[in-house]
């Protein structure tokens, strides 16, 4: 089959490599119809090559259709249409049963101390081969597949997958009261979501911040007050305009959604680059014990947020030695919540939403849609924010 591959920094290639197989009875094979380029396949393509091996299989957002099942899978039958949650998880854990997917027992990667296996995310998490693919083996298909009917096109629900529960989760952490404010750092297709999502769930106003004209034009067409970060000369300057907006307290939440890789943190991005180049033998050690993030977006949803508000993170962190402004967030009694997205946890929820109405929409979300032999164009493309692109889908 046809994959895309990881072979270096900024290097990503497509391959011919073997067919997916059933190797436990808890396994499914799907044929992938669609598959999403999420920002976090971009921190693989820049910042944590340490944890890369050339010949990984990326991505995990997929949709598709069921072709082969093992014997531990009594609900899917081949010809079941299916999207597969970004992470692998049992359902039937502690973790599982208590709504924390992204932590399960069965499924962790213990040898890295790390939580649930992620579909094509590095040896931290498995290195479990990904989606950005033709054909995916999904482990613990007995919970992890969403059924999903025939009809819409694969964009209705494609974002099941992780786009979707993700920003649903960081508005739930985000705990917005009814009719109050949020602040959304960074409108890529997270942000740009959550926006969405806040406001269907009852926000009174939402702000949002970015520096790409594109993302802040589609925030905008949707009733979000947005903020052009190139538009101020200091981020003290973009805190004053929204408190502004607050009658000078800051907006009740915060939610980042930019991470690691945030503009306007020099030294950091240049320590960044100089592990990423080393051989991984070195760099791997280095980025576990001492790596730093760009923290821009974080120090700035500090200072923004209301004293007693909260701070929802749910742009990717994989610093180890990040300096934090303890005092500032226990003077001002500030609540942070944060994690990967507990896929299953959320969806029933969702699902309302992706009906006709298509509240959400889901249906012009992606600004790109690329056969899988462009993915290496379409990840230049979306990591130098060209093209206007916000959201890319590929089709195998």
């Amino acid at each position: 089959m046809r994959a895309v591959t990881w072979q270096g920094k900024r290097d990503v290639r497509v391959e011919n490599v073997p067919d997916p197989k059933i190797q436990e009875p808890t396994d499914a094979v799907i044929r992938v119809t669609s598959t999403g380029l999420c920002g976090s396949d971009l921190h693989l393509y820049e910042v944590l090559t340490a944890f890369m091996t050339p010949g990984d299989i990326l991505g995990h957002e997929p949709i598709g259709i069921v072709e082969e099942v093992g014997a531990g899978v009594p609900d899917l039958k081949a010809g079941d249409r299916v999207v597969v949650p970004f992470q692998i998880a049992c359902g039937d854990c502690w973790m599982c049963l208590n709504g924390l997917p992204t932590q399960c027992e069965t499924t962790q990667v213990s040898g890295e101390g790390m939580g649930a296996a992620l579909f094509g995310y590095t040896r931290l998490y498995g290195a479990v081969p990904g989606a950005q693919a033709e054909y995916l083996r999904v482990p613990q298909a007995q919970f992890g597949p969403i059924k999903i009917p025939e009809g819409p096109p694969d964009d209705r629900f494609v974002y099941l997958s992780d786009v979707l529960p993700t920003a649903w989760q960081a508005v739930s952490y985000a705990d917005v009261p009814e009719g109050g404010s949020v602040a959304v750092l960074g409108l890529g297709p997270i942000g740009d979501m959550a926006c969405r999502v806040a406001q269907v769930r009852g926000a009174g106003r939402v702000f949002g911040v970015d520096l790409v004209p594109e993302r802040l034009r589609r925030a905008k067409e949707r009733g979000v007050e947005t903020f052009d970060l190139r538009s101020f000369d200091s981020d003290k300057e973009l805190v004053a305009a929204i408190r502004d907006q607050t009658d000078g307290r800051g907006p009740d939440a915060v939610i980042d959604a930019v991470g690691t890789e945030a503009h306007g943190s020099a030294a950091a991005r240049l320590a960044q680059q100089a592990v990423s180049i080393l051989p991984r033998k070195i760099g791997a050690p280095l980025t576990e014990r001492f790596s730093v993030d760009r923290l821009a977006a974080l120090y700035t949803a500090i200072d923004l947020v209301r004293r007693g508000g909260t701070l929802s993170l749910v742009g990717v962190y994989g610093g180890m030695a990040d300096p934090l402004p303890l005092l500032t967030l226990f003077d001002k009694q500030i609540q942070i919540r944060m994690g990967q997205a507990n896929v299953r946890r959320w969806t029933d929820e969702i699902i309302p939403y992706l009906t006709d109405e298509d509240r959400l929409g889901v249906d012009d979300f992606a600004t790109h849609r690329v056969p899988l032999d462009e993915a290496p164009h379409a990840y230049e493309m979306f990591q130098r924010k060209q093209e206007g692109a916000v959201k890319v889908l590929m089709k195998p």
